[in-house]
């Protein structure tokens, strides 16, 4: 096992000063592979060392410049650090090098959901959803996206499919009770309220709108 593996594995194990080490190791023996800073940049991330990881992304971008998964390391300091135009640029960089994965995709709608531009987020939820049919965040997201550019229906099959995927998905409940009452069927809307707040009894939102459905009804 060479240097980056044994980091890796103990890395995984959260023996982080150990991982440290080996990519030290790494870094030394091969100066020219990019992936050894990609993951020491990594380590460090997970450690909240932000700016230092950043380093060392910049470092791997520097040895090679279609380096995929660097400009993603790159992008989520960035979104951890709140700068969600330079983490945009940094994942469209990731995608255009190759990187065509579900966790790109959502973070680039997430960028563009944090700088105000839901549309543009569409697309990127969807990929990330045909990506990764099981990923209930991208999901989430995508139907709020829908609902919020008054795709309605559309919205509804997403979130009944969150619901589908985590039982326990208060949130999506609620959007589907908001659903619901938006289409005038307050039966399933109360019912679909109440399921959020039997899962999250402070849901300020479901207990908002289930008093409103409520005092409606009678």
């Amino acid at each position: 096992m060479d240097a980056n593996q044994r980091g890796i594995e103990a890395m995984q194990q959260g023996k982080f000063e150990e991982a440290a080490t080996s990519f030290s190791e790494a870094i030394e023996a091969n100066p020219n592979d990019p992936i050894n800073y990609i993951n020491f940049g990594n380590l460090l991330s997970a450690v909240n060392e932000l700016e230092k990881a950043l380093k060392f992304y910049e470092k791997a971008i520097e040895i090679d410049q279609e380096a995929a998964t660097a400009y993603y390391g790159a992008g989520n300091v960035y979104f951890n650090q709140e700068n969600f135009h330079e983490a945009k640029k940094m994942y469209e960089k990731a995608l255009k090098n190759g990187l065509d994965e579900a966790d790109v995709h959502f973070m680039l709608g997430m960028c563009l959901l944090n700088i105000g531009q839901n549309r543009l987020a569409l697309p990127y939820f969807q990929r990330a959803v045909e990506l990764n049919e099981h990923d209930c965040d991208a999901r989430f997201q995508y139907g709020l996206c829908l609902a919020q550019l008054d795709l309605v229906e559309e919205a509804m099959e997403q979130f009944k499919q969150v619901v589908a995927l985590d039982k326990e998905h208060a949130d999506a409940f609620y959007n589907l009770g908001v659903a619901y009452a938006f289409k005038e069927n307050t039966e399933k809307a109360i019912d679909m309220l109440e399921k959020a707040l039997n899962l999250q009894p402070d849901h300020l939102l479901a207990g908002h709108a289930l008093k409103i459905m409520i005092e409606n009804k009678e």
